[in-house]
């Protein structure tokens, strides 16, 4: 039996400090979906997307992150931290899924998909 994943989980995880994600910089999180990167911006903004460009699954994580965009370190594609579109002349050639992240207290939660049999 495959599992699947279908919604949010409405109960969110605390992965970490927000320190811990440098400004303008990326932390990775694994999850059983795979790894979701958590971008911070230098207006201390926080985004997550899965870890994997549109194009050629480069790692975002690894990319610079330039107001609320990450560009990715393969063949640098410019993704919208805010949709995981890409941007300029790469739009509309694929979407990076986004997923739910705040921060509280310092502290950076993720919500995670729910997965059902």
């Amino acid at each position: 039996m495959t599992v699947q994943p279908t919604a949010f989980d409405p109960d969110w995880r605390d992965v970490g400090a927000l320190a811990d994600i440098p400004l303008r910089g990326a932390r990775r999180v694994a999850t059983v979906l795979g790894d979701i990167a958590l971008f911070r911006t230098g207006d201390d903004e926080v985004y997550a997307l899965f870890d994997r460009c549109p194009h050629k699954a480069g790692p975002l994580s690894q990319g610079i992150v330039h107001g609320r965009a990450v560009t990715c370190p393969l063949h640098a594609w410019v993704i919208d931290l805010r949709t995981g579109e890409p941007t300029g002349a790469d739009a509309g050639k694929g979407c990076t899924p986004t997923a739910p992240v705040r921060v509280d207290g310092g502290r950076v939660l993720l919500a995670l998909p729910v997965a059902t049999a």
